[in-house]
């Protein structure tokens, strides 16, 4: 639902329902239903001018029917019930769009307290694995317009992703990191050349933990791609 008080500004909210399949049966063998999820958002879009935009968002996600251990009088351990909560909420502003002739720019900053409401066995409050609290990214490009170097052009990313915990159980955290990403291209006409470099410095940082060890993001890489537009 958007609303257009003015030409430049729309409000809008939704509200929208899903569900994810789950495998498995309970103890009394009974198939698992899926878990649902259910979201709400509100939002404010600003055009700043006819080339640049920016959006702020709120929203309120909630899972539900999520497999937590059956902790009941009589079942054995290994088995599961559909008892647990989770829910999401935050903010996310991005800015996007043209500041001047050839120079793109798309930037965002997400805040977002995700955490346990409903557990038979981990507390309450427990924040969710891998979900920073807080997430920078920024991505500019600059391409010249005239001239003998017309279509070339290089791009600069820069990406932060707090503290997270590692599992529900919230026992060590991920360390936050900074990654910087770049790139050089060339257009002109149909043919598309470009270089990209991520993970520029070759910082060490981890990504994920699979309960079993912590993986570490990709070091510096190089893809360079060619193309041709018919």
């Amino acid at each position: 639902m958007v609303y257009q008080p003015i030409q430049p500004i729309s409000l809008y909210a939704s509200y929208s329902r899903s569900f994810t399949p789950v495998t498995g049966r309970s103890f009394e063998g009974d198939l698992f239903e899926p878990e649902r999820g259910t979201q709400y958002e509100v939002g404010v879009k600003a055009d700043v001018n006819d080339r640049l935009s920016a959006t702020l968002a709120l929203y309120n996600l909630t899972r539900t029917n999520v497999l937590t251990a059956d902790t009941r009088p009589g079942v054995p351990l290994g088995f599961s019930i559909q008892t647990g909560e989770q829910r999401s909420r935050g903010v996310e502003l991005t800015v996007q769009g043209e500041i001047l002739p050839g120079w793109n720019i798309i930037a965002g900053y997400a805040y977002t307290d995700a955490q346990l409401t409903e557990d038979n066995t981990l507390p309450e409050g427990n924040q969710l694995a891998l979900v920073p609290e807080n997430a920078v990214n920024l991505w500019t490009t600059y391409e010249i317009q005239s001239g003998d170097f017309q279509g070339l052009g290089v791009g600069l990313g820069l990406f932060f992703v707090g503290e997270r915990q590692a599992n529900l159980a919230n026992e060590f955290q991920l360390p936050s990191y900074l990654r910087t990403d770049a790139a050089i291209f060339y257009r002109r006409n149909q043919f598309r050349a470009a270089l990209n470099f991520n993970n520029l410095f070759d910082i060490t940082y981890f990504e994920n933990f699979n309960g079993r060890g912590v993986s570490y993001g990709a070091p510096l890489t190089v893809q360079g791609t060619i193309s041709w537009q018919f």
